[in-house]
């Protein structure tokens, strides 16, 4: 039988961007529909805001002096394999890690990190790789960051604002050609329907739940649950998604909280990758299961 390379690859020419705060985090949000996409030829590009040279240790085999005194290239290099696990292209927007500030009060972020850089100056690198790579999609954090880490946040506006100013030809003029990415998306990792799934799926399994803690502590606010339009089916492509966790061996314990919940479990239960669309150019009715839902190339180029 003659090979077809559209059937293999019927995503060709569909560009997706998605704009994270550290190294892990294109792993940890968002990776299984990545692969999905990757698989299905889209061009993904991750721009990776720091180096997260101030994350944490969380893998007890890796907290040793030898990686402390080198994290910076070890956290590249951990990079680089999950980004060939995934299969996209990545680039570093070159800022450096703010750290997470412990305390109370907190003590004031260290001077030149990436939460107290300029939000003109950051939201310039950005809008240069949006007109240079052209993404038809761009995802990133809500307002919250999905989590308070002050990183999250700022990328969180640096990426909203890099969204608009990308297109406005008096914005940047010598940052490249405008360009309109046609839709942007915030990711919803970690909502209440879905853990409260995990959690009774795993007790009706007779297993112990990881989430009994954080459940028993969970302001439950249906109003932000309802801020979830798209569903991406990608179960099939988690084992990619935890090969790629894998690589990222400083931040991420092999025997840890991200890997409490089989697989199958997961699928079974909660088989998507959830998005909130904030913004589009495009018609495209919602509910979506697709992010390009909407999307026409013969138009957009």
């Amino acid at each position: 039988m003659p090979h077809d390379p559209q059937a293999a690859a019927p995503r060709a020419g569909h560009r997706l961007m998605h704009v994270h705060a550290h190294p892990d985090d294109e792993s940890s949000k968002g990776a299984a529909s990545t692969a999905k996409y990757v698989a299905e030829g889209v061009d993904v590009h991750v721009v990776t805001c720091t180096g997260g040279e101030r994350g944490s240790i969380l893998n007890p085999k890796m907290d040793r002096p030898d990686v402390l005194a080198n994290i910076t290239e070890i956290r590249r290099q951990e990079m680089e394999r999950a980004r060939d696990i995934l299969g996209v292209r990545q680039d570093w927007l070159g800022f450096v890690d703010s750290g997470w500030p412990e305390g109370d009060p907190k003590p004031p972020l260290p001077e030149g990190c990436f939460a107290l850089v300029p939000l003109e100056e950051a939201t310039e690198r950005l809008v240069r790789f949006i007109r240079s790579f052209r993404p038809h999609v761009m995802t990133t954090y809500d307002e919250r960051g999905g989590y308070p880490h002050p990183d999250h946040i700022r990328c969180h506006e640096v990426s909203v604002a890099a969204f608009e100013a990308a297109a406005d030809p008096d914005r940047f003029p010598d940052a490249g050609e405008p360009w309109q990415v046609l839709k942007l998306y915030y990711h919803h990792g970690w909502s209440y329907p879905k853990i409260t799934a995990l959690h009774q799926a795993m007790l009706d399994h007779g297993l112990e739940s990881p989430y009994e803690e954080r459940l028993a502590e969970w302001v439950h606010d249906p109003e932000w649950d309802k801020r979830v339009t798209t569903k991406v089916e990608c179960g099939a492509y988690f084992g990619v998604r935890d090969q790629a966790l894998l690589a990222h061996a400083t931040q991420i314990d092999p025997d840890g909280f991200w890997f409490s919940i089989p697989r199958e479990v997961q699928v079974s239960v909660w088989p998507t990758e959830d998005y909130e669309l904030v913004t589009s150019h495009v018609e495209s009715p919602l509910p979506e299961t697709d992010l390009f839902a909407g999307i026409d190339l013969s138009s957009s180029g």
